[in-house]
């Protein structure tokens, strides 16, 4: 059974650093494109940074440049180092998992998630 378990979130001053961590199981890592979404309240959840299954990353338009996604396939663990965050960055991130490539944006083609974790981000 895949299991996705966040950690990583919690409060920072803006200007600030995150990483997040996803540590997986039950499933083999490169052969599944794996993904970091955010969800504010009251709206749908936004992808932000994924990593196919061929290694290629992609980035939303507004972290690019600030956030980078990586893994480490020998302790099947995704990142999201999050850097120079604001305020509007405040929300749940998720991690997620499919086992096809592409239309990684999309939340709704991924099949397991993890249980998220809280980003707060203060002025």
């Amino acid at each position: 059974q895949v299991q996705l378990v966040e950690s990583g979130g919690g409060s920072v001053q803006a200007g600030g650093s995150l990483r997040l961590s996803c540590a997986g199981s039950g499933y083999t890592y490169n052969r599944y494109c794996m993904g970091w979404f955010r969800q504010a309240p009251q709206k749908e959840r936004e992808g932000v940074a994924a990593i196919d299954i061929d290694g290629r990353t992609n980035y939303a338009d507004s972290v690019k440049g600030r956030f980078t996604i990586s893994q480490d396939s020998a302790k099947n663990t995704l990142y999201l180092q999050m850097n120079s965050l604001k305020p509007e960055h405040s929300t749940m991130y998720y991690c997620a998992a499919k086992p096809r490539s592409g239309l990684w944006k999309r939340a709704r083609v991924y099949d397991y998630w993890g249980q998220g974790t809280q980003v707060t981000v203060s002025s």
